[in-house]
């Protein structure tokens, strides 16, 4: 922490504040979060930028606050329709403590966003960032808002060799914004801080000749910048192979199935499947066997559509898809649902069930 402290006195912090957000409030994209100051849409951006794109975030933000434009909305929307309206976005477990927080907020604070560290900090799936931009983008509180961008953008104008992917680090990068930040303008600060590391100081080949603030960037002056953030490698992902069979009954109706409320895609719905342990290939009557074991259902298998491959952040799936039928006598529970093709649009479904969709639809073409 010493380090950065002696590289912010060689910076002027009001020339470095007027700079970046001189550049900001001239050069700023226009988002539909940042039309209004709103505290809910600003906590619903927040959460749908975490680990996702902007461009990929902004047609789910514009659907989202259509279907629940207040939190009132949200903290009585079905779970079933909030997890449809994230659906394709991925890390489900966002949405899913937002929703649980969204409750709480309607309850205890009147359905007010709270607006002191403590208090919004304690809401289910608000960490240091999310509270920080909040506080600060919201309600014009100093506050830091640290993530990835804003830690290689410091990393680089401070030249801080911490390595970003330990968890200690980022008190480094909160004490450095702490000392940073601008009183009178924390909002437009933080969020230039931000935009500087999608923009402009990007993740390689920062275009550093058209950077606001290349003149107080240490990083720079050493000609250390492509050299940093650190950040060390995370351990490799995990195969995982699966059998999902796209099981119909006697009139035509797909069988699906809803995920446990803990763990990976909860509450999200699927085409039955099974990990296969065995490295071998299994016949079809194996595989039966498998789903027989795991739901007590007796499938019929039919033909093998091929396989698809979907990616996770720490695993991968490889999953090969069946067609397959079973009597239309086995029970519907709130686990399990006969729907028609056309139904599965009420539905959630993951991303990988999708290209299983897309899969099976193109095998009937050929």
């Amino acid at each position: 922490m010493v380090n950065e402290l002696k590289n912010i006195e060689k910076i002027s912090i009001s020339k470095f504040q007027d700079d970046l957000i001189s550049w900001f409030k001239a050069e700023q994209r226009e988002l539909p979060w940042r039309k209004d100051q709103d505290p809910y849409k600003v906590w619903v951006s927040e959460i749908m930028l975490q680990q996702t794109r902007v461009d990929t975030v902004i047609p789910y933000f514009n659907r989202f606050i259509e279907w629940f434009p207040t939190i009132n909305h949200l903290a009585n929307a079905n779970d079933d329709k909030v997890l449809k309206a994230w659906e394709g976005l991925g890390y489900y477990s966002r949405v899913r403590n937002l929703h649980s927080a969204v409750k709480e907020v309607n309850e205890k604070y009147n359905g007010q966003v709270p607006n002191t560290p403590k208090e919004i900090s304690s809401l289910k799936g608000v960490g240091p960032y999310t509270a920080g931009a909040i506080l600060s983008i919201a309600y014009g509180i100093p506050e830091p808002a640290v993530d990835g961008n804003v830690m290689r953008v410091l990393s680089r104008i401070l030249s801080i060799w911490e390595d970003i992917a330990k968890p200690s680090t980022r008190k480094v990068f909160e004490n450095a914004v702490r000392q940073l930040i601008s009183h009178d303008e924390p909002s437009e600060f933080n969020q230039a801080l931000m935009e500087l590391g999608a923009l402009i100081c990007t993740p390689t080949s920062p275009s550093c000749l058209l950077c606001p603030v290349r003149d107080h960037c240490q990083g720079f002056h050493e000609g250390v910048e492509t050299e940093l953030p650190i950040k060390s490698k995370k351990n490799s992902q995990r195969t995982v192979e699966l059998v999902a069979a796209i099981i119909k009954d006697d009139h035509g109706k797909i069988l699906i199935h809803k995920r446990s409320e803990n763990g990976l895609l909860a509450n999200l719905w699927e085409f039955p499947n099974v990990e296969i342990h065995q490295p071998t290939v299994l016949e079809r009557a194996q595989i039966s066997d498998l789903f027989r074991e795991s739901f007590e259902m007796n499938i019929k298998l039919e033909k093998g559509i091929g396989q698809i491959e979907h990616i996770f952040s720490h695993l991968i799936w490889n999953i090969r898809v069946y067609t397959g039928l079973i009597s239309s006598t086995f029970q519907e529970s709130n686990e399990w649902k006969w729907v028609s093709f056309d139904d599965m649009e009420d539905y959630a479904f993951p991303v990988s069930h999708h290209k299983i969709v897309k899969l099976y639809n193109d095998n009937k073409k050929k």
